[in-house]
C-alpha cells in the first residue's frame, strides 16, 4: 500500500499521527501544491491512497480518470465540494473522511473580527517602524453582529458575540426563530440583516445556491460603517462586487480567510485592496485540528484495509 499526503504545507502530516501503524509501503507528503492536473495525475499514479487536506486540491472526473489504481481517498472532515464523489463512486474510489476541531474556526473568524476593527495588522506594521496611535477602533460592545449561517460554527460564533455585549441577528435560507432564539439571536430576513449589522460573518455552506450568497445588492445594503467577515467559502461571496466596494469606501472593511483560487495568485487584486485583513485558509489550521484529522485520516485507511471502511462520504 502506498499513501500519498497531498498539500502538506506545513510540513506536520507525519508527525501528527502514526502512519507508521499502517504498515505502507511508502507514505509519501508532498509540501507544495499541485495545480497542473497533468503533473499532478504523473505524481499520484503510483498511489493506491491519497490523503487530501481539505479542499486544497480538487478531484474531479477528468482526475480520477487519470488515477486508475486509486481505490481509496480521504479527505479531511467530512465534506468536501471539491471532490466529486458520485465520478468516485463510479471508478470504484471508496471517499472517507475525518472528524475535526469544531472550535478552530469561530476562533479565528473573532481573531479576524477583532484585527479588522481594532486595525491591529496597520497598527503592528506602524510600531515596527516607529510609529504610534494612528486609527481609532470600532468598539463592539452595544454593537449588532450579523450572522449569515447559523450552523455548529455561526452559532459558536454568535456565543463569542453575546459576550461581547452584542446583539446577534441570524439569517439562512428556512431558518426557525425558535433555532435561532435558542442560539440566542434573533432570526430576521436577509435584508434587514445586512442593512442592520455592523459586523457580518459569514458561516454557509457552498453548494451551487449559495455561489454569489453575498453580491452587490448584500454589499450595497449595509452601512458604510460595517464589516465583512468570511471565514466560509470564497466563492459565497462575489470577490469583484467586494473590491468595488472596498474601493469605494461603500464598506468600512473586510476580513477574508478564503478565496475563489486558494493558494491566492500573488498578483490578485485582493491582495491590495484597501481595509482588509487576510488570512491563507487559516480557520481549520490549528495543532489540535491537525491530529484530530491525520488521526482519523490512519484509521480510516486501517479500516478500509480491512475490509471494514469507516466515515464513508455517499454521493448526493
Amino acid at each position: 500500500m502506498r499513501i500519498a499526503i497531498l498539500d502538506d504545507y506545513q510540513r506536520v502530516a507525519l508527525q501528527s499521527a502514526d502512519w507508521t501503524s499502517l504498515g505502507a509501503t511508502d507514505v509519501v507528503p508532498f509540501h507544495g501544491h499541485i495545480a497542473d492536473t497533468a503533473e499532478l495525475a504523473a505524481e499520484l499514479r503510483p498511489f493506491d491512497v491519497v490523503v487530501a487536506m481539505r479542499e486544497r486540491t480538487p478531484f474531479t472526473a477528468e482526475r480520477l480518470r487519470l488515477l486508475p489504481d486509486l481505490r481509496l481517498l480521504v479527505t479531511t472532515g467530512m465534506r468536501n465540494a471539491s471532490i466529486d464523489v458520485a465520478a468516485a463512486a463510479a471508478a470504484g474510489v471508496t471517499v472517507c473522511g475525518t472528524g475535526g476541531s469544531g472550535a478552530a474556526t469561530p476562533e479565528l473568524t473573532w481573531a479576524l473580527i477583532l484585527a479588522l476593527v481594532r486595525h491591529v495588522p496597520a497598527e503592528d506594521r506602524r510600531m515596527r517602524d516607529g510609529g504610534w496611535q494612528h486609527t481609532i477602533g470600532f468598539g463592539l460592545h452595544g454593537r449588532t453582529l450579523g450572522v449569515v449561517g447559523l450552523g455548529n460554527i455561526g452559532q459558536r460564533v454568535a456565543s463569542i458575540g453575546r459576550a461581547f455585549g452584542m446583539e446577534v441577528l441570524a439569517w439562512s435560507q428556512h431558518l426557525a426563530a425558535t433555532v435561532a432564539a435558542d442560539a440566542g439571536a434573533v432570526a430576521v430576513s436577509k435584508e434587514e440583516l445586512f442593512a442592520s449589522a455592523d459586523v457580518i460573518t459569514v458561516h454557509y455552506k457552498l453548494g451551487k445556491r449559495s455561489v454569489g450568497l453575498v453580491g452587490e445588492r448584500e454589499l450595497g445594503l449595509m452601512k458604510p460603517t460595517a464589516f465583512l467577515v468570511n471565514t466560509s467559502r470564497g466563492p459565497i461571496v462575489d470577490a469583484d462586487a467586494l473590491l468595488v466596494a472596498l474601493h469605494s469606501g461603500a464598506i468600512a472593511g473586510a476580513a477574508l480567510d478564503v478565496y475563489d483560487e486558494e493558494p491566492l495568485p500573488p498578483g490578485h487584486p485582493l491582495r491590495s485592496a484597501p481595509r482588509t485583513v487576510l488570512t491563507p485558509h487559516l480557520g481549520y489550521v490549528t495543532d489540535d485540528g491537525y491530529r484530530r484529522f491525520y488521526g482519523d485520516a490512519v484509521e480510516d485507511i486501517a479500516a478500509f484495509a480491512a475490509g471494514r471502511p469507516v466515515r464513508i462520504i455517499e454521493p448526493d
